[in-house]
């Protein structure tokens, strides 16, 4: 589900902890060459031209390849860097999928799909020459590296679900969750957005969604907001792309479920997964909350599941140290 800040935010207070350790973790490297992206370190990036679109790609460590996919839908890659602590133990993968970032846009929102974006990470495959690569889906990305697992099994070295959903039901209980956490919390806002509601605006609507994002990040994606409390990142490009989120979820997403994300459900395939699967979670995640993110116990049984009880969306931000730790173990299996 969306992050309800300011889209051109949003993906910057994602990066926030990990460009503060950056300068000790990865700039002192001289064998991985860097470039300078609005005052802040991004590995060497080039264009990939998969599916008839030029998609933006970034490499940066050693080992087997881990592809990042953002979450959203519609964000760009920028928050994933939080994970640049692992390019010792693999060659980390950051893309932007087709609508976002330094990639091509779509001439018409119908041409953006969950299954464009599973083609798409096998498409960047082929075209580096990986035979099998590991995969992390965050939030969003977690759709698409579920459904890519489903069907390019035999590519997939490992699979890392990271605050994930597993069907539309779930992600419409936590829009549900959301809203009520909204309303108990932020009764003045809601009270406005009721009104604009009774009004016939929904949520693709911009003066409802730009007041829908008026609410905290750090209320409803965090354990301790001060984590993402920090001075203002530069803008990347297309950072956020609006209209993909609501094709995706549908015209009213963030109250009823639509489009792509409501068809969307793998808890029938899960347990056929063969690789290694790590499964993350955060005890104060208001979004993938842990009522439903525990179901995955039933779901995947053969998968690691690790909460973080500290950690809200992002425990790759919030408790870094142990997240990375359990990759980083997990990788090696």
């Amino acid at each position: 589900m969306k992050n309800t800040i300011n889209p051109i935010i949003k993906l910057s207070l994602l990066t926030i902890s990990l460009f503060l350790i950056l300068v000790s973790a990865n700039g002192q490297e001289a064998d991985k060459p860097l470039t300078i992206v609005n005052k802040f370190e991004h590995p060497m990036g080039k264009y990939v031209k998969v599916n008839g679109a030029n998609l933006w790609v970034e490499t940066t460590g050693k080992g087997d390849p881990l592809f990042l996919i953002s979450g959203g839908p519609g964000g760009a890659h920028p928050g994933l860097h939080s994970f640049d602590p692992l390019w010792d133990v693999c060659t980390l993968v950051f893309i932007d999928n087709f609508g976002r970032g330094k990639s091509d846009t779509g001439k018409s929102v119908k041409e953006y799909s969950i299954a464009r974006d599973v083609e798409d990470i096998e498409g960047i495959r082929v075209a580096l020459g990986y035979d099998k690569i590991n995969v992390l889906g965050h939030s969003y990305g977690s759709v698409v590296a579920q459904l890519y697992a489903i069907k390019y099994g035999t590519h997939v070295k490992h699979l890392i679900i990271a605050d994930g959903f597993f069907s539309g039901k779930m992600w419409q209980e936590n829009d549900d969750n959301s809203n009520h956490e909204i309303a108990e919390n932020y009764p003045e806002k809601w009270e406005k957005l009721m009104e604009m509601r009774k009004k016939g605006m929904i949520s693709n609507t911009p003066e409802f969604h730009d007041l829908y994002n008026e609410v905290p990040y750090g209320f409803l994606y965090a354990y301790n907001p001060d984590n993402f409390i920090r001075s203002h990142f530069g803008p990347y490009p297309n950072s956020f792309n609006t209209d993909l989120y609501f094709q995706l979820v549908g015209k009213d997403g963030d109250f009823t479920v639509g489009n792509d994300i409501a068809k969307f459900d793998v808890t029938n395939q899960l347990k056929d997964l063969k690789m290694p699967i790590l499964i993350v979670a955060g005890r104060y995640d208001r979004v993938s909350v842990p009522k439903f993110a525990v179901q995955y116990k039933k779901y995947c049984p053969q998968a690691q599941f690790v909460m973080f009880e500290k950690s809200g969306h992002n425990p790759m931000v919030e408790e870094p140290e142990k997240e990375f730790k359990i990759i980083r173990t997990f990788l090696n299996k």
